[in-house]
């Protein structure tokens, strides 16, 4: 198994925008061959922060994540939102940031 943490930082005002946009992808990434679990929190002591942690079966599972139709329209969607982010892949030996 391998974790995928993805850390955003978000505009202010923008959690509603945000949420709107990303529930499709979250809906259809959990549908995804290799996928164990996709859920995206807010942190409870910085409201503008989010984060994605998700279970995935192997590398090949997070390689096809990356190209499906869609994350990319959420990846376009939230793009004019974001003011950071940083992905975090970690195996069970290393981790590797994207």
């Amino acid at each position: 198994m391998i974790y995928l943490i993805a850390t955003l930082k978000i505009k202010p005002g923008s959690l509603p925008a945000i949420m709107e946009a990303v529930a499709p992808c979250i809906e259809a990434t959990r549908k995804e061959a290799g996928c164990i679990s996709y859920d995206l929190l807010q942190s409870t002591t910085d409201e503008n922060t989010l984060t994605f942690v998700e279970r995935w079966t192997d590398q090949a599972a997070i390689d096809a994540h990356f190209e499906e139709p869609h994350l990319i329209a959420w990846r376009n969607a939230g793009e004019p939102f974001f003011t950071d982010r940083k992905i975090e892949i970690i195996h069970p030996t290393e981790v590797i940031e994207r």
